[in-house]
This record gives C-alpha cells, structure tokens and sequence, in this order.
C-alpha cells in the first residue's frame, strides 16, 4: 500500500470512527440506525459523481439521452440497491411533461403606446426581455397597463397592491401588471419578515400571482440593490430557453417580462406620474392604491417552441408503518447539457452541482435499505429533474407526491456540495421554522457541526432550491448544505474556496470530477441527514411549521383533505 493510500485509509477510518461515537450519544437512536449511517461510505459517492459527470451524459440537460442515461443509472442503483420503484405504473419514473421557449429577439418587438404623444419603442435585450408563458409560437398584445407596487397579495400582513382607489380589487384580467421587484422594506420581523426575503419578494411569485389574476402580462422594474443582482443577469438567464411544465396553472402570462430602471422611469413620464424611485418608495408605504395608467403595451412576440418529457426518479424504503410520517430526500440529478455554440469544451458536467447530492442521495438509499431494521416509517428519495429550469421537476413532484402532502413529514435536500473536507459548520436554512428544530440543532451538535445563520438572508435562498416546491404544498423541507469552517482549516479558507467556485466553476464546463476531491465531507452530510430523517420517522406526531410561517397555511389546507 503506498503512503497516499495509507493515508486516505486512516483519514476515513477516523471520520468513521468520529462518527460512530457521534451516534453512540443520540440515545432515541436504534443500533440498526447507527450502523446504517456509519456504513456511508464516501468512496460509493465518489463513484456516483465520478459517473455523473462523464461526458458520456452529456451535461444531463432535461429531455436529451444524457438526461435518460442519468435516470436510467439512478433507476437501476435504487434496483440494485433493493429499493422499491415509487413512480408511475410501478416503475421508478414519473414522467414530467415539459415545453421549452425561446424568444425570437429579431421578430420580436415591444412599445409603450401613451394615450397622447408618440409611442416609445423598446429594444429588445437592451430595454425589456421577455417569454411567453402559454407555448404558442406567436403572441399579439396590446393591452393598459396597470402599475400595481409590487404586485403583492398577502392578507397576514394587511397588504394587497391589487386593491385600486377605491379599495375594490382592481381587474387585471387581460391587462399588464407592472410590479417592483423584491417587497416592500421593513425592520419589523412581523411584517414581511423584516430585512429577509418572504417569496412574496421573488420574481416568480410576481408572475404567478397575476396570472392567477388574469393578467396578460406582467412587466418587472429592475433596480439592482433591489434586485441584488444586475441587468445582465436577467438579460443571460432571458436569452436561453426557457422550460415550463405543461398545464401549470400559474403560468400563463403571454408577456413574462422585465424592463430596466431607466425605461420604467420612460413609462411613468409618459403617464405623467413623476419619478420612478418616489414611485417605488411610496409603492413600499401602507396606502398604495393601484392605478391604470393612459398607456398601453404593443407587443409582437415569436417564440420557438420545443415540448419534451423528463423524468423523476423515485423509490422508497419500505418503513415498519405506512401512512404518515413519510420521510422524503430529494436531489437534482439535471444540468445544462451542452452548449452547441461554444468553442472548446462545451459540456456542461455538472460534478458538483448536482453530481454531489445525486450521489448522497445514492448512497443514503443504499444505507437504509441495507439497514438491520426497517425505518418506523416509508423513506422516499427522489432525484428530480429540470431544477436548473426552475425547479420544474420538484414542482412536479410537489404536485404529484408518491404519497399525500400530508403524510410526508419532512423533506431534505441536498443540492452541490463540494468535496472539499470535512465540513464543521451548516447551513440549514429554513430549518429553524419547523417545531423539528430542536431535534436538528441536537444532532448537529453531536455531529461537531456548528449552526450558522443565513449571512444574506435579503437574497432569498431558501426558494431557490428543490426543497422549496415541497414547502409550498405544505411539507416541511430544507436543504442541507456545508458550512465554511472545515477540519484543519480556518473560516476564510472554507469562504475563499467558495468564492472560488461561484467565480469559476458554477455553471461553467470547468464544474468537472477531479479525482483527488475529498468526498468525506459528503459522507458526513449524509450520515446526519440520514440520522435526522430516522428520528423524523419515528416522530409521535408530523413535523409542523411554526406557527405563523408563510407555510403553515398550505400545511393546514393540505391535512383537511
């Protein structure tokens, strides 16, 4: 044995030997349970992800072969691994039925047509950008505008943006909404959760909130310290295709658009409505009323339409009871396929994100399904599909889970999680609002792993990921992520390794296997996620949100039927 290998022999028998007694103090913990996690094995991840992310799959983009192959592997390690199928028609695959668009720049064009005065043409990238929601190759509007704040209904904390002068609610139907993004500011945590980000402040909840208006369209104001990003980030994410799922009732906004700063305020000059930014501070003071404005939007619109199918991968470990107090894991297993138009290297492999928690969620299975006892209750894993589109897979999922909402009693996820080290920290954001929580700072502590707050909770990550589509139907989920400290090394060196991969490799043909990645850290993320759905299972009573949370609502709505 050479010296290296002797000591990645030792390192891991350490890690597994630390974990061990980690477990051997989790009283409520059966034997069965403590062995299952202490058999995680990070060299059967590393295989996952080594696979994963050849380019034999070609990047995993949704609706291509390297997406089947990527479902048709996990499909059969869940097989291999013993784990009954949890799809459609007894198989491990559920099907999602997806389109793709694409914004035809050069046959698209949009103008602010004021009831006086000459219209305002807007360049298309430049001004505005914009998808059509409803799959049709070809859209004509024209339609007023109604300037509605930031475009947010949100009874608990008084709020309607869609109530007009009169107080009534104003109708939308086919008329453009132009909205703010992000929410109205606050200090007080009762109201809009202070300085953190509720999904009323996502741009997602804009669209979807309209459209359930019935809204034509829906124009969004950029500002970048609103934003927290710039201009060119909505203009890239715009100009690739755009999935959506097939029927989704939320989506049907013929304009799905954004103009920048500088052309609202175009807009409200031509509506004699003064400045943008008064607008936008007054749109965040209770009082606002919503008002049509004497211009319309004139709009022609091509798109190339694409419509695919991809697949969830779903299986379960069969627990002592069925019934409630399923636990459920999620990971996307999707990437960005390939990239025809670029020179050199153009597959996007994605090792990880999301070869990583693919693997995890692999190996987890695994772990339980060989376990000496059976959990006390159904254990689900998904590996879902088009997350990179917007989470579309778990959406589906979400809205079609193996088993009622109500009966899931926690869902986590594990979405790119560098192989780095030893992780001494987490970041389990959205945990702290489930009655769960003492349970999780517990086994935290006894996996020497410190709790670390969202560092920038105004940027709204807990609805990024795939755990968010189950929150909205009321299951209480988050993410189990890596902190920044790590064994052997300082907190700047964790933050600098990250900063490392966000500026290089994220989203970029680089995000490759290496073999000399060390994946104990993934090991010991799954040994306490494993943990942690164990003694979910085994809950007297399903895991609830705290009272009050914006999730609470869907939870109660979803244990009445």
């Amino acid at each position: 044995m050479t010296a290296a290998k002797l000591s990645a022999v030792l390192a891991l028998s350490i890690s597994a030997a630390t974990a061990s007694r980690a477990q051997s103090a989790i009283s409520n913990l059966p034997p069965a349970a403590r062995a299952a996690s202490q058999s995680i094995d990070p060299e059967k991840i590393r295989a996952h992800v080594r696979f994963l992310s050849l380019d034999l799959l070609e990047g995993r983009g949704p609706g291509t072969r390297g997406d089947q192959l990527a479902a048709e592997y996990i499909a059969t390690q869940f097989a291999l691994d013993g784990l009954q199928p949890a799809g459609d028609n007894g198989t491990y695959f559920q099907k999602v039925p997806l389109f793709a668009v694409h914004t035809v720049e050069d046959k698209t064009n949009f103008s602010f047509v004021p009831a006086t005065g000459q219209p305002i043409d807007l360049a298309y990238g430049t001004d505005i950008v914009s998808k059509d929601q409803t799959g049709k190759a070809a859209a004509e509007i024209d339609a007023p505008i109604v300037f509605a704040g930031y475009g947010i209904v949100a009874p608990e904390y008084h709020w309607n943006d869609y109530a007009g002068p009169d107080g009534k609610p104003i109708d939308l139907h086919g008329k453009i909404a132009l909205v703010i993004v992000n929410e109205p500011p606050s200090e007080d945590e009762k109201f809009f959760k202070g300085k953190a980000l509720t999904y009323y402040g996502r741009w997602t909840y804009k669209y979807e909130q309209a459209a359930r208006l019935g809204a034509a369209g829906v124009l969004i104001i950029h500002r970048t310290d609103l934003a927290s990003y710039g201009w060119d980030v909505v203009k890239n994410s715009q100009a690739i295709e755009k999935s959506y799922l097939q029927g989704d009732p939320d989506a049907t906004l013929r304009a799905a658009a954004w103009i920048q700063h500088d052309v609202a305020q175009k807009l409200f000059t031509a509506a004699g409505l003064g400045t943008v930014d008064d607008l936008i501070a007054k749109a965040g003071k209770p009082g606002f009323k919503a008002v049509e404005l004497p211009v319309r939007l004139k709009a022609h619109v091509e798109s190339r339409v694409r419509r695919y199918d991809s697949t969830n991968v779903v299986a379960k470990v069969p627990g002592a009871a069925s019934g409630s107090n399923a636990v459920l894991y999620t990971a996307h297993y999707d990437h960005l396929g390939i990239d025809p138009n670029a020179k050199g290297d153009n597959i996007y492999n994605g090792a990880v994100d999301n070869g990583t928690g693919c693997g995890i969620l692999l190996e987890m299975a695994r772990a339980f399904a060989a376990a000496g006892q059976k959990p006390p209750h159904d254990v689900y894993f998904a590996a879902v599909t088009a997350e990179e589109q917007g989470l579309l897979g778990s959406q589906y999922l979400g809205m079609h889970p193996p088993v009622p909402a109500k009966d899931i009693t926690l869902d986590l996820n594990y979405d790119a999680i560098g192989p780095i080290g030893i992780p001494r920290s987490v970041d389990l954001g959205g945990a702290e609002r489930i009655d769960f929580y003492p349970t999780v700072e517990k086994i935290a502590k006894e996996f020497d792993l410190q709790l670390l707050p969202d560092p920038n909770p105004m940027a709204g990550h807990y609805y990024r990921s795939d755990h968010f589509s189950l929150a909205r139907v009321g299951i209480p989920a988050f993410s189990v992520d890596q902190g920044e400290l790590f064994e052997g090394h300082d907190e700047a060196w964790g933050h600098a390794q990250s900063e490392d991969y966000v500026a290089h490799h994220y989203h970029q043909p680089s995000d490759e296997y290496h073999a000399d990645w060390d994946f104990r850290g993934n090991a010991k993320l799954a040994r306490f996620g494993l943990v942690l759905g164990w003694l979910a299972s085994g809950q007297p009573h399903s895991i609830e949100w705290k009272p009050g949370d914006e999730f609470e609502k869907p939870r109660k709505q979803s244990e009445t039927r």
